[in-house]
């Protein structure tokens, strides 16, 4: 049983949803969303999850590419 399915709650600072997915920390910019953990990992609920998926997408498309 991971931690999401045991109930952690978003890594962003201010957000108390439960999170649906983690990401590395080098993958989410620092700039786009503000991690409150020093973990490798970071948390994110629906909403930010969203929001770093938009904020991401050329970036994202531009790494599949180059395979």
């Amino acid at each position: 049983m991971g931690k999401i399915q045991k109930g952690i709650v978003c890594s962003v600072d201010n957000c108390d949803n439960s999170a649906i997915r983690s990401k590395s920390k080098k993958s989410i910019d620092s700039d786009i969303l503000s991690i409150s953990s020093d973990a490798n990992k970071a948390y994110l609920c629906k909403t930010h999850y969203k929001d770093w998926k938009k904020a991401t997408k050329d970036s994202r498309k531009n790494e599949r590419a180059r395979y």
